[in-house]
């Protein structure tokens, strides 16, 4: 067999797109080429990928199998350039990171601050924005990695390292109703309104409880609004003890709520990329300092 890699990417392309010129828009290539590099990758192996008796491919139950090992090689094919470029890489001369704006700012700051003492010629370029922001923009190579709120899914080629976990608390404004209940059941808050995060395009948001509910795509918004008593909010505790919120919020138990509460925190990137000295420093001292924050 004669397989190539090209041809791999063209035939996952083509499955996760749903169509070859869908593939070949998002491969930046022509429509004939991924047609021709699928066409003849199902020559090497023998036997359709794809059924084309439809208006648009369907996958046969060989190709079923074969995408499943198709992806398997191609993601090998990544981790094995990455490590390549981490052996062939000095220290960064600049670097991107792309954040959401609910990580906690504290220790980001510090991180910061011995960044710049322990590499002072580096051009850092800071970003903030949602989880769907931040994981396209790992994925586009406009930024080197992500730090994010873990979400179910990523963009094919990303991976996720775990660098801490965050609960969330109950708050309301202490002149809204619900903070006489200190231990409000979900009836009671099912009876006020919910604000719940969301991101900015909506494909990524959380759950409500009460039918009554706004979606909003920054906890300090959020957090903002809850004050002012229009309505309450799961937020993360370490923005809700932030100094400029945390005397005007009443914090209650979430003894009653089935959701689970802990949100993991972490750092997204793509398999493909090579981790320079800059990189690894900043995955050493995450680590060090959400486990020295007791996160």
């Amino acid at each position: 067999m004669n397989w190539t890699l090209d041809q791999l990417e063209a035939f996952v392309s083509a499955v996760q797109q749903g169509s070859f010129t869908a593939a070949a828009r998002k491969l930046g290539k022509a429509q004939s080429r991924v047609s021709t590099a699928i066409t003849n990758l199902e020559l090497d192996l023998g036997f359709d990928l794809f059924d084309r008796s439809a208006k648009l491919p369907v996958l046969t139950v060989r190709g079923e199998d074969m995408y499943v090992e198709a992806q398997a090689v191609l993601a090998q094919c990544q981790r094995l350039q990455s490590r390549a470029l981490t052996m062939a890489a000095g220290e960064e001369s600049a670097f991107t990171i792309a954040m959401d704006e609910a990580v906690p700012i504290t220790v980001f700051e510090s991180l910061f601050a011995q960044l710049g003492e322990s590499f002072p010629l580096l051009k850092l370029t800071v970003i903030n924005g949602s989880q769907q922001d931040i994981a396209q923009w790992v994925a586009e190579k406009k930024a080197d990695i992500g730090v994010v709120f873990h979400q179910s899914a990523l963009p094919d080629g990303l991976e996720f390292t775990s660098i801490g976990q965050f609960k969330h608390a109950l708050v309301v404004a202490p002149h809204h109703p619900l903070a006489k209940n200190p231990a409000p059941t979900i009836s009671e808050l099912t009876d006020y309104r919910q604000l719940v995060i969301r991101d900015r395009m909506g494909r990524s948001q959380g759950k409500p409880l009460s039918a009554n509910y706004w979606h909003i795509d920054s906890y300090y918004l959020i957090s903002s609004m809850v004050i002012r008593g229009i309505g309450w909010a799961l937020v993360p505790e370490h923005v809700i003890r932030e100094d400029w919120y945390a005397p005007y919020l009443v914090e209650l138990s979430t003894e009653a709520i089935p959701e689970p509460l802990m949100v993991e925190m972490g750092v997204v990137k793509r398999r493909d990329k090579g981790e320079g000295r800059v990189m690894n420093w900043l995955y050493t001292e995450l680590a060090r300092l959400f486990q020295q924050n007791g996160r």
